[in-house]
């Protein structure tokens, strides 16, 4: 079967990312023997229908923020979180996924972007003192962490294009918890963070997506494939389990 991923963001055909990220999900689709399709699921539009979020097999949330609707975009990231869905988030994505976390399971409801409320009193993600825009670094990856054994190395390079990162004056939030920092720059500054208890939710500050333009396989879209095809044959079996129908995956 199709593997189904909801694309959550604006798209613009002048954003990199937007363009990349079809691609980069074609080649992992080829390189791990399965069939993809994106759909993109405009932030504005989430809110009215977040059951419609129930039809794909993964979700990623995409760079180019501030978006439309920012609890749209909050709004299918808690839903991943929540029902196990693999999520993957990017730059902006990786931003909201932060902020969703600190909010709803932190409980600290004015947690909040400075680029979309710069008055805000708690600002989670801030400018970031050197602009990542069109940048690449290296991250060094925590040992025992998903992104870390997706890679199979301790230190990585990828490419940016971002203005606004994590507020390290929020770092004390992570010491503990679900939510674990897998991985930062050379200054500390974290640029991966994941789940621990969820099937496959990893979001980060780069753009693994860049890759795609020129033509080479990600192996995090690899892996993120892999867990939606996995949570596609969950589902399924499931779903058969209950109409009494046997189904094999």
């Amino acid at each position: 079967m199709i593997i189904k991923i909801g694309l959550i963001g604006d798209y613009s055909p002048q954003v990199t990312a937007h363009i990349a990220i079809p691609k980069a999900i074609a080649l992992a689709a080829s390189e791990t023997n399965c069939e993809a399709e994106t759909k993109w699921l405009a932030t504005d539009d989430i809110l009215e229908n977040i059951e419609q979020l129930s039809d794909f097999d993964a979700l990623w949330c995409v760079p180019a923020s501030p978006y439309k609707n920012m609890d749209g975009a909050l709004s299918a990231i808690r839903f991943a979180r929540e029902k196990n869905v693999p999520f993957l988030g990017t730059c902006g994505g990786f931003q909201h996924a932060l902020i969703e976390y600190v909010r709803n399971i932190l409980g600290f409801e004015k947690a909040d972007h400075a680029e979309s409320n710069p008055e805000t009193a708690m600002p989670i993600m801030t400018q970031l003192s050197c602009s990542l825009v069109e940048a690449t670094g290296v991250i060094k990856l925590k040992e025992n962490s998903r992104i870390r054994s997706i890679y199979g190395k301790a230190e990585i390079a990828e490419q940016y294009h971002c203005n606004f990162g994590f507020n390290p004056d929020y770092l004390f939030l992570f010491e503990k918890g679900e939510m674990k920092i897998s991985g930062a720059d050379t200054n500390g500054e974290p640029r991966v963070v994941e789940l621990a208890t969820h099937p496959f939710f990893i979001a980060t500050l780069f753009q693994p997506e860049r890759s795609a333009l020129v033509g080479k396989t990600h192996p995090l879209v690899c892996a993120y494939l892999e867990a939606a095809n996995s949570f596609q044959n969950q589902t399924r079996a499931l779903k058969t389990k209950d109409k009494g129908i046997a189904v094999e995956i």
